[in-house]
C-alpha cells in the first residue's frame, strides 16, 4: 500500500490526529485530574468478556470464538457466514472500541465534538471533502450479499456495545458513542483511499516549484522513475493471461504528453491547498517516503516444495492500537484468516482454503485539480460543525462539476476556485464488494470477477492458490487523460477532462509468468515499451526495495523456502548506501569529527542494524542533505534520494545555497556532513562511538489522541530500538527532526502453499486496545525480533486459549 517518493512540503505541519492530544487545550488542573485518574479509570474497564456463554440477539446459531495465546480470534459460525460477520464486528469492538470510533469520526469530521477547538482544521478539512458523504453513495452500489454481510457485522458491532464496556478513552474524554450503522463500515475505506491514493500534493508541490523554479525543475526536486529501473511487469508478462473478454471500449494505447503548467496558482490558492494537506497530515494521513508495501509471489518451479509462497508486508503508519486486527473465520461457505481492519467486515489480506493474496499501493494518478473560470456554477451547501466547549461552527462547502472547492475554506474566499476530481469521490464505489468476494474466491477466475469490481485505492494484488497458480493484477478507476498526465493543475473549462476509465481487462495483469516472480514494491507497474499509463512518471517509488528484493531472490533461482523469504522480508541492507557511497566518500571533511565519521562509513557494508554507528552517520548525513531545495523553494521540503545524487553527482544547481557560503556540491557535501555530525553530538554526546543506531532510531506507536498528553501518552504510546532504515525492504525511515520511525511493516504475512496452516502472520503491536490489556502491544517484541505468530486455522497451532460461545437469543 504507498510509499510517495517525491518532494514533500512540511509548512504548517500540526500535530493533530496521531499527535492530537497536545492541542487539546485542557487545563493544567484536567491534566492533573486525569493523571491521578486513569489507572483507576482503565482498571474498571479494562476486561472484555472472552469465556463463557453470551445469548445476543441477530444470531441465526451458536457460533464460538476462540481466542489464542495472542489474543487473535478463531470464529466458527455453524449456521450462517453472516454469524460470523456478526462474531467479528462484536470482538472488533470489544478490543477496538477507540479505533473504531475515532476512525469514523474522522470520516465524518466529527473530531471537534469531543476534542474541542484544536480539531477544527481537520473537520473543515474532512467535511469539505465529504468522505462520510461518498460512503454514503456507495452503500446502495453494493451486492445483496455485501449487504447483508455488512449488516450482520454492524449488529455485531451494537451487540457489543450494548454489553456497556467503555472504551478508556470514551470515559477520559467523556462521551458515550452513538450506535454502528452500516455506513460507518464503508467510510474508512474512504479514508484509507485518501492515504494510499492520489497526487494533490505532487500537483500543490509541482506549482510551487514550477512558480520558483520553472518548468525544468520539476525533474530535479521531483525526478522522475529512472529508466532501466524493475517494473512490477515486464513486456512479455503484460497481460499474458486475460480471464475476461476483450473490452468494446476504445483501448488506451496512448501515453498522455507530460503537462506543462497552463495557469499560475497565486500564493493565496496555494496557502489554501496546503492547509488541506497540512490538516490530513495531522491525522497521520500523509503520504511519505517509507510508506508503502512490499509483496512478491514465487511459483513452485523455484520453491523446495514445489508449490507457491506469497508474502506481503504493508508499511503504513504504526499506531497504538495497530490499524490491523488478526483473525480467523470460518461459516458454512467462508474460510478466511488473516488480517482485518476494526470497522470493516471480512478478512483484507490473506488467505482461504484455496487462495491467497496480498496487496501493495499501487498509486496510479486518480486525482486531479482544476482551476475553475471565474462564473463557473458551483453548488452550495453548509455544514454545521459541533465543538466540545465552544459554539457550532457554519462551514460553507461549495462544489464545481469536477468535485469540492478545495483551495478555501468558504464561498467568502476570493482568488481562483480550485476543485478536486478523484475516483474516490465519485458514485458507485463497490470496493466492499471485492474485499468480501475475494474472502470467497476458489480460484484465479473467481479472483479476478470479485477484482472488476474494486475501485480505489487500487493496489497492486499477488495471488497463488493450491493448485500451484501465481498471478497479479492491479485493478481500480484509473482515469484515462489525453493529451496531458495530470502532474500539474488544469483549467476547469472542458479542455482537459477524463475520457473515462482504463477497462478492467486492460489493466495490468499476468498469470503464471515464465520466470515464475512477481515482486512489487510500489515501483512503476509497466515498462516504458508499453502503451498503458497509469499516471506521470513522478508517482512510484523509488526502485530500491524492487531491487533488493529482486537480488536476494533470484540469488537462489530453485529451492526457496519460508526461511529464505523470511530472510527477505527482514533485510535491512541499505542499497541507497550502496548508490551514495562513492559520491559520499569522496567529500572533502569539515574539520576532524568529519573525518572521523567519513572513516567509519568506509568499511561499512550498507546493513543497518540497531547497534550500527555508521547506519546513524549515513542516515543523519542524508536526512541532512534532502533539504537541498529549501531555499530555492522558500519552504521547508524533503527530496528524494535518487533527486538529491541527481544533484550530487551532475554538479546540480540545487546544490548552491550562496546565502550560506556553499557554491558547488563539494561545499555541499562538506557541510551537510559537518552540520549532520555536529547535531548527533548535540543528540548523542561526544563519543561517536556511542552513536548505536538504535539510541535514535526507536518505533514510534503513537496513541491517536493521547499520544502526546504528558500525563497519559506514558500509558498508551510503545517504543522500541528498530533496524532497518530509508528504503530498506523492512523499511524504517527515520522521521525526519526526530529519527523515530513512524511507518513501517504494519502487518507481515507469508503463506505457504503446499502447507497453508504452516504460514506466518504478525502484527505491530498487538491485538488489544486497552493499554491494561494483555495484548496490548505481545507481538511488538516477535515484531522488531522478525519472529512470527502461526497463520494457522488448526487448535493445536493456538497454544493456550479461551473460549466464548455466542447464542442466539431476543
Amino acid at each position: 500500500m504507498t510509499a510517495g517518493n517525491t518532494a514533500r512540503s512540511r509548512v504548517g505541519r500540526r500535530s493533530l490526529g496521531p499527535r492530537v492530544a497536545w492541542g487539546l487545550g485542557w487545563t493544567l488542573l484536567a491534566l492533573l485530574t486525569l493523571a491521578l485518574g486513569a489507572v483507576l479509570w482503565l482498571r474498571a474497564t479494562s476486561g472484555a468478556q472472552v469465556s463463557g456463554a453470551l445469548t445476543l440477539p441477530g444470531l441465526r446459531g451458536p457460533v464460538t470464538v476462540t481466542r489464542d495465546r495472542w489474543g487473535v480470534p478463531h470464529i466458527r459460525a455453524q449456521a450462517s457466514d453472516e454469524d460470523a460477520l456478526f462474531a467479528l464486528g462484536f470482538v472488533h469492538w470489544q478490543d477496538r472500541a477507540w479505533q473504531m470510533e475515532f476512525q469514523r469520526r474522522v470520516a465524518q469530521g466529527r473530531l471537534s465534538e469531543v476534542l474541542g477547538a484544536a480539531a477544527l482544521e481537520q473537520d473543515r478539512f474532512l467535511r469539505t471533502w465529504g468522505f462520510q458523504r461518498a460512503a454514503l453513495s456507495a452503500l446502495p452500489a453494493l451486492a445483496p450479499r455485501t449487504r447483508r454481510l455488512v449488516s450482520a457485522y454492524t449488529a455485531g458491532v451494537n451487540a457489543a456495545m450494548a454489553r456497556g464496556q467503555v472504551a478508556p478513552e470514551f470515559r477520559v474524554l467523556g462521551f458515550t458513542p452513538a450506535r454502528w450503522t452500516d455506513v460507518d463500515s464503508l467510510s474508512w475505506s474512504k479514508l484509507m483511499a485518501y492515504d494510499l491514493g492520489g497526487n494533490m500534493d505532487e500537483e500543490v508541490l509541482g506549482s510551487r516549484i514550477v512558480k520558483r523554479l520553472g518548468a525544468a525543475g520539476l525533474g530535479a526536486v521531483m525526478t522522475p522513475y529512472p529508466a532501466g529501473a524493475p517494473t512490477i511487469l515486464s513486456a512479455d508478462e503484460l497481460g499474458r493471461e486475460r480471464p475476461l473478454p476483450a473490452p468494446t471500449s476504445t483501448p488506451t494505447t496512448v501515453r498522455p504528453a507530460p503537462s506543462r503548467p497552463t495557469a499560475a496558482l497565486p500564493d493565496s490558492a496555494l496557502r489554501g491547498l496546503q492547509a488541506h494537506l497540512d490538516a490530513a497530515r495531522s491525522l497521520g494521513l500523509e503520504r511519505v517516503p517509507g510508506k508503502g508495501s512490499n509483496d512478491w509471489v514465487i511459483a513452485g518451479s523455484r520453491t523446495a516444495s514445489g508449490r507457491p509462497i506469497l508474502a506481503d508486508d504493508p508499511h503504513l503508519a504504526l499506531t497504538s492500537p495497530m490499524l490491523w486486527y488478526l483473525a480467523d473465520l470460518q461459516g458454512p461457505g467462508l474460510r478466511a484468516i488473516g488480517a482485518s481492519i476494526p470497522g470493516l467486515p471480512g478478512i483484507v489480506i490473506g488467505r482461504n482454503d484455496r487462495v491467497a493474496w496480498g496487496v501493495t499501493n499501487v498509486n496510479p494518478d486518480v486525482q486531479d485539480l482544476y482551476i475553475e473560470p471565474p462564473g463557473a456554477p458551483l453548488v452550495q451547501r453548509t455544514e454545521t460543525i459541533r465543538v466540545k466547549g465552544a459554539p457550532d461552527v457554519q462551514l460553507t462547502v461549495q462544489e464545481s462539476a469536477h468535485g469540492p472547492i478545495v483551495s478555501g475554506a468558504g464561498a467568502a474566499d476570493v482568488g481562483p476556485r480550485v476543485a478536486l476530481k478523484w475516483t474516490a469521490l465519485q458514485g458507485g464505489d463497490t470496493t466492499m464488494d471485492a474485499f468480501l468476494d475475494i474472502n470467497y474466491a476458489q480460484n484465479w477466475g473467481q479472483f479476478t470477477q470479485a477484482l472488476s469490481r474494486y475501485v480505489a485505492p487500487s493496489q497492486n494484488f499477488v495471488y497463488a492458490d493450491v493448485d500451484g497458480n501465481t498471478g497479479y493484477y492491479a485493478p481500480g478507476r484509473v482515469p484515462i487523460r489525453r493529451g496531458w498526465d495530470g502532474a500539474l493543475p488544469v483549467p476547469g473549462d472542458g479542455s482537459r477532462e477524463w475520457a473515462g476509465f482504463i477497462p478492467f481487462a486492460q489493466l495490468p495483469h499476468t498469470l503464471n509468468p515464465p520466470d515464475g516472480l512477481v515482486v512489487t514494491a510500489n515501483n512503476k507497474v509497466v515498462p516504458d515499451s508499453s502503451p498503458l499509463s497509469l499516471g506521470n512518471e513522478r508517482n512510484w517509488a523509488e526502485p530500491y526495495r524492487a531491487q533488493r528484493i529482486t537480488e536476494l531472490l533470484e540469488a537462489r533461482p530453485r529451492g526457496l523456502s519460508v526461511a529464505d523469504v523470511r530472510r527477505v522480508q527482514l533485510d535491512t541492507t541499505s542499497l541507497v548506501w550502496r548508490d551514495f557511497r562513492e559520491v559520499m566518500l569522496a567529500t572533502r571533511p569539515d574539520g576532524e569529527a568529519s573525518r572521523a565519521a567519513l572513516e567509519r562509513l568506509r568499511g561499512w557494508d550498507g546493513n543497518q542494524t540497531v547497534d550500527s554507528v555508521p547506519s546513524t552517520l549515513f542516515e543523519a548525513w542524508l536526512m541532512t542533505l534532502q533539504t537541498l531545495a529549501q531555499d530555492e523553494l522558500g519552504t521547508p521540503s524533503a527530496m528524494n534520494s535518487l533527486s538529491v545524487l541527481n544533484q550530487l553527482r551532475g554538479e546540480g544547481a540545487l546544490c548552491r545555497n550562496r546565502g550560506a557560503g556553499v557554491t558547488s556540491c563539494a561545499d555541499q557535501l562538506s557541510s551537510s556532513l559537518r552540520r549532520a555530525v555536529d547535531d548527533l553530538g548535540t543528540r548523542l554526546g561526544s563519543d561517536p562511538a556511542g552513536w548505536t543506531y538504535g539510541r535514535l532510531h526507536r518505533v514510534a506507536s503513537t496513541h491517536r489522541a493521547f499520544g502526546k498528553v504528558p500525563a497519559l501518552a506514558w500509558l498508551f504510546n510503545h517504543s522500541a530500538p528498530t533496524p532497518g532504515g530509508t528504503n530498506t525492504v523492512n523499511v524504517a525511515r527515520p522521521e525526519v527532526g526526530t529519527f523515530r520511525q513512524t511507518h513501517g511493516a504494519s502487518y507481515r504475512q507469508i503463506v505457504d502453499l503446499s502447507d497453508p496452516d504452516a504460514s506466518l502472520y504478525v502484527g505491530s503491536l498487538g491485538q488489544g486496545g486497552n493499554p491494561l490489556g494483555s495484548h496490548v502491544a505481545d507481538q511488538q517484541r516477535l515484531w522488531v525480533a522478525g519472529d512470527y505468530l502461526p497463520m494457522s486455522t488448526k487448535p493445536a497451532d493456538w497454544g493456550r486459549s479461551t473460549v466464548l460461545t455466542l447464542r442466539p437469543g431476543r
